[in-house]
This record gives structure tokens, C-alpha cells and sequence, in this order.
């Protein structure tokens, strides 16, 4: 009998961070709008697709330490003008922040 193979778990988000919820506050309507339809479609990925999806961009920061426990910060595109960081956290995306200012998302303000 062959074995069926479990798919891979779709990513779940985690957009509980008191400082991601104060920037999302701060967002015009329109802005959340777009982030909100940038992180439903991420719900509809698996995380080797969300490695391969070249509009996401998804990429791991190296001017920002990460905090204790974490392996790394990466940041990614929530819309065109605001990235988000994160972490991977099992099958969750761990949303930190986003920023509209894409300089200051990378540490370099």
C-alpha cells in the first residue's frame, strides 16, 4: 500500500506585535487595505512558496540583530510604498512591524 504523503502546512500569521498593531493604526485606509490583501494571500502559500515568490522579496536583514531565541529577521514586501519584518516561527510568520519607510525597515535611518 502506498504511504500518502502529508501536504506541507499552509503559513499562518501572527500579527499580534504591540508595535506592528501601532503601525498598522497609523496606516491610511487604503494602505491597510493593501496589506490586508498582501497578507491574506500569503495565508494561501506554503513557506517554500513563499521562498520562491520573487514579489514578496523576501529576505533575511543583517543590519539588525535579532532578538534572543529568534534565528534571524527577514523583511518583506507588505505593498509597494511598506515592508514588514518578521520571522518564521514553525509554520507561522511572526509579523513584527511594518514600515512605510523602506529605509528605515532595514535599520538605516
Amino acid at each position: 500500500m502506498a504511504q500518502s504523503v502529508k501536504p506541507e502546512p499552509l503559513v499562518e500569521l501572527d500579527l499580534n506585535s504591540p508595535v506592528f498593531k501601532s503601525a498598522w493604526s497609523d496606516l491610511e485606509l487604503a494602505e491597510q487595505e493593501k496589506a490586508f490583501a498582501t497578507f491574506n494571500k500569503r495565508t494561501q502559500l506554503t513557506w517554500n512558496q513563499v521562498y520562491r515568490d520573487k514579489g514578496l522579496k523576501w529576505e533575511k536583514i543583517h543590519s539588525i540583530a535579532a532578538p534572543k531565541n529568534i534565528e534571524a529577521l527577514y523583511s518583506f514586501r507588505v505593498s509597494k510604498s511598506i515592508r514588514g519584518i518578521g520571522f518564521r516561527e514553525n509554520h507561522f510568520l511572526r509579523v513584527l512591524l511594518i514600515e512605510p519607510d523602506h529605509d528605515a525597515a532595514y535599520g538605516k535611518k
